[in-house]
Parts: C-alpha cells; structure tokens; sequence
C-alpha cells in the first residue's frame, strides 16, 4: 500500500513563471499536492524574481537565470529542514514569483486641495499631479510588508497607497519648503527631484524602487486662478490705477448700450467708493468739454518775432518761412 501511494505522487522537475497579463506583481507557483523533486529545474526569467518559503519563513531568493534545486542551491532551506549533504528526497516548499519590471505610467493627483501658507498670497488651496514608476527590487521585504501568502498580488491593489504617499509626501513638501507658488509652478521638474527623495526611503520600506516621478502641474483651485489672473493682469497693466481705469473704459461703451445706460455704471462696475470715484473720473475725462484754451501772452509773441527776424536776417531762415510763422503768431494775437 505504502509502495502504491509513492508511485501514486506527482513530483515537480521544473518550476517556472509566465507573467499572466499585465499588472501581476506577485504569483504562488500551483503546487496543491506535489513536490518539488531534488534536482529539479527551476528557470526565472528576466524581469523577474523568485522565492522560497518553508512553512512560513523566507528561505531562499533567486535572480534570472536557470538552477538545479539541491542542497547547494538551496542553503537557507537546507538549514531550515536540516537536510544532509546526502539528501535525495522530494520536498514541499511555497514558491512565490515576482515581476520586477518598471510599472510604468501610474498617475498620482490631489483628490482635494492642499492648503499651505504662502509667501505671496497667505493661506492658499493647491493642486497637482503626474505621473511616476516604480518596480519591485527586494521581493522578501516585498512578500513580507505587502503581498504575503496571496495566490497572486496585482498592481492595482497597490495603487491607492502608493498615490496617497505620493500626495502625502506633496503636502509636506508645499509646507516644509516655503517656496511661493509661483516658484514651485515655473520650476515643476526640482520638484519633482526634491519629491522624489523625500519617498525614496518609504517606497524602499516595501520592497520597492520609485524609478520616475513627474509633476506635470501644480495649479490653484479655479476661483483663485481667477484671482491670480486678474492680479497678472493688474501688473501688466502698471499697477492698480491704471488697470481700474483700463476697466472703466472698457465697460464705458459696453454701459452706454445697455439698459439705464452710463447712469448705472457705478453700480454695474462694482462696489467701493474708489472705483465710483475712477469711473466719475474717467467718465468726465472722457465726455467733459474741452477747456478753454490759455491767453497769449503778447510781449512772447513779440520776442518770438523778433528772434525768427534775426535767423533769416542771418540766412537760417528764408523770407518765405519767416512770413508764414509771423502770420500764424500775429494770428494767435487775434
């Protein structure tokens, strides 16, 4: 009976691991009731990494290449099973794979806003996002934080964690730095560097590298973009006075063709008696009549002749040009 059972058993001769679709990052080796036949052949292709587990402790790591399993080849589970140099027998043993391609192209973003103090405009709501990669680089740390005894382990399910640290890392970043917004968004590729090494320990204590990481915009929440617009558009313009009354001249035609006309265009501009003052301003500016013109003064008029006499006495001007401008002066006297 005893002979019967052991012809019976199913053993293993080669292990290996053919990545079923994207996103795998972890996958247990189908075993259920077989062994690992002695001598057996285990191949890891590159891009990945395989591991050994017995009975709960990681035994042994393996890099790309192909391997005869036996006693040399497998010296921590030798010692953990205590095998001799002489050991012949099949054994059981969990074998995890690991993908440790780049997974590429993960996209990060503040679901809500960052608030953070600002030099130039105080207490500011931000946001931001990118792109980043990364790839398993240890997978015992990686078996032993993350994925543990799962069948498979997709990079799905670790999604969500790594954007959040990310956005995490973000958030203490804007606070810890002090740099204005305006600096943090026209020099996006430093911040990402600075990011970058702030999570490089904390995706490390998982079992993994942060390859790439990208901002590809930080931005305010639209009401306050809007601000900012309008605050270039005042510096633009020379400062607030001139931008008021850029305003006002624009709304005065737009004013005059509607209802109530310029009479309500104090109130449609606005609130605060300094733009009723500009638009008051602007408004006589534009539509007042002109002002009279200033008196000549008659002995100016007559030192002016007496100096064009001498240019053309002296030849500078000719008789022609002297006569025209005393016409035009004589003129003024009238």
């Amino acid at each position: 009976m005893a002979l019967m059972d052991f012809i019976k058993k199913q053993f293993i001769d080669v292990i290996h691991w053919t990545e079923d679709g994207d996103g795998v990052l972890a996958s247990r080796f189908s075993m259920q009731d077989f062994e690992i036949q002695n001598g057996a052949q285990l191949t890891v292709r590159d891009s990945q990494m395989a591991l050994f587990v017995n009975e709960g402790q990681v035994a042994d790591v393996f890099g790309a290449g192909l391997y005869t399993l036996n006693t040399q080849t497998l010296p921590v589970l030798t010692y953990l099973k205590n095998w001799d140099k002489l050991f012949q027998s099949p054994f059981k043993s969990d074998v995890y794979f690991y993908s440790t391609r780049i997974q590429l192209d993960r996209k990060w973003g503040t679901a809500n806003p960052i608030t953070v103090r600002d030099k130039d405009f105080g207490m500011v709501r931000l946001r931001a996002f990118g792109i980043y990669s990364y790839r398993i680089v240890d997978p015992k740390l990686f078996y032993q934080q993350v994925s543990g005894t799962r069948e498979s382990y997709r990079s799905e399910e670790l999604e969500g964690q790594l954007r959040n640290t990310i956005v995490a890392g973000m958030a203490d970043l804007f606070g810890e730095s002090g740099i204005p917004f305006m600096d943090m968004a026209g020099n996006q590729e430093e911040l990402a560097r600075a990011l970058r090494t702030k999570l490089d320990a904390t995706f490390s204590n998982l079992g993994l590298k942060l390859e790439t990481l990208m901002v590809e915009n930080i931005s305010l929440p639209e009401e306050l973009q809007k601000m900012l617009d309008d605050r270039i558009g005042v510096n633009i313009m020379g400062g607030m006075q001139s931008y008021t009354q850029f305003q006002v001249a624009t709304a005065i035609p737009l004013a005059a063709q509607n209802e109530g006309g310029l009479a309500g265009l104090g109130a449609g501009m606005g609130v605060g008696f300094g733009v009723g003052q500009q638009v008051a301003q602007t408004m006589g500016q534009t539509f007042a009549p002109a002002a009279p013109a200033a008196p000549v003064n008659v002995d100016e008029v007559m030192a002016t002749l007496e100096k064009l006499h001498g240019l053309m006495t002296k030849g500078i001007l000719s008789s022609e040009e002297f006569e025209a401008k005393k016409a035009e002066l004589l003129k003024k006297l009238a």
